[in-house]
């Protein structure tokens, strides 16, 4: 397998500049999580990548080279607006699917059955699309991008609607495509799910990459902060505090970010002061802090 890059993409649409000169690389065997708000370019990187729109600046590049209509037909692409043909049944739809990625119809039918299977669509083959539920179509969206064992996996929105039962299936099949050495795209705001799954994120903010690296990477940059529990304290205790350089309510309880030279002894010590401690715990800034902070409020919201 080979790696993904996106190298420099620029797009407008009229006056608006919707992706200004963006760039990060997938390796092979990785998942790598791109967020942002809604409009902040995600599904326009994406559709440039496998080739339904064409950037104005910048190109895709798979395995060094650059993506033409060859190497995209080698992509498997799930987007967040459902291409399905409402009145096609989900076997006919995947095998039709699998010829026009060039399988024969043996090996399509083989395919068709295969990932019904593997999806949990079997007793669904013979249903239309439109009889579906969403989550049935979700799945039969994903099995489309799968059908012709593609070498690059590109999904946006993968996740939405599915029941848990649902998101675990597709985050094994992810998990799977990665572990057989496919570089793996996917978008999603269910930012716990991207934590749970993905080797590395970028944050994307107006077009432009606000953040890039490992979860750990990301989090290194954010400030340490305990969470406090002190029953019987007074509520303005921590701004008398000396450990204490900024605090939030939060839970039930503080986040506290210490003052330089105090360390969480120096902190235990002052709540003990105060009242009974009933938690005292490192706080790592999950994925939702992270983006919080590097997203500006008016750009939208994680849904």
């Amino acid at each position: 397998m080979k790696p993904l890059e996106i190298n420099a993409l620029s797009k407008r649409y009229g006056e608006r500049l919707a992706l200004d000169s963006l760039s990060f690389t997938v390796p092979p065997g990785e998942i790598f999580g791109f967020v942002g708000s809604n409009g902040a370019g995600k599904t326009t990187t994406m559709r440039i990548a496998v080739g339904v729109l064409e950037a104005d600046e910048g190109e895709v590049r798979y395995g060094g080279e650059p993506v033409d209509v060859h190497s995209s037909a080698r992509f498997g692409y799930m987007p967040e607006e459902r291409g399905l043909y409402p009145k096609m049944t989900v076997a006919k739809h995947l095998v039709y699917l699998a010829q026009l990625h060039g399988l024969s119809a043996k090996d399509a039918r083989e395919a068709m059955t295969s990932w019904t299977e593997r999806l949990h669509l079997a007793e669904r083959r013979d249903s239309t699309i439109d009889a579906l539920s969403l989550g049935n179509r979700q799945r039969v969206q994903l099995a489309a991008a799968l059908v012709h064992d593609p070498d690059v996996l590109i999904l946006d929105e993968p996740f939405s609607g599915l029941d848990p039962l649902a998101v675990q299936d597709m985050a094994q099949v992810i998990k799977q495509k990665a572990a057989e050495g496919a570089p793996v795209l996917f978008s999603s705001h269910q930012l716990d799910l991207v934590e749970q799954l993905c080797d590395r994120v970028a944050v994307i903010r107006h077009g432009r990459l606000a953040a890039c690296g490992s979860l750990d990477g990301l989090r290194s940059a954010e400030p340490a902060r305990i969470f406090l529990q002190v029953d019987g304290a007074r509520n303005d205790w921590p701004e008398r505090c000396a450990a204490v350089a900024g605090f939030e309510r939060h839970d039930n309880g503080l986040l506290i970010e210490l003052a330089a030279g105090h360390d969480e002894n120096d902190l235990l010590r002052a709540a003990m002061e105060q009242g009974v401690v009933r938690r005292l715990a490192w706080q790592r800034p999950t994925l939702t802090d992270m983006f919080r902070n590097l997203i500006d409020p008016a750009e939208g919201s994680v849904r």
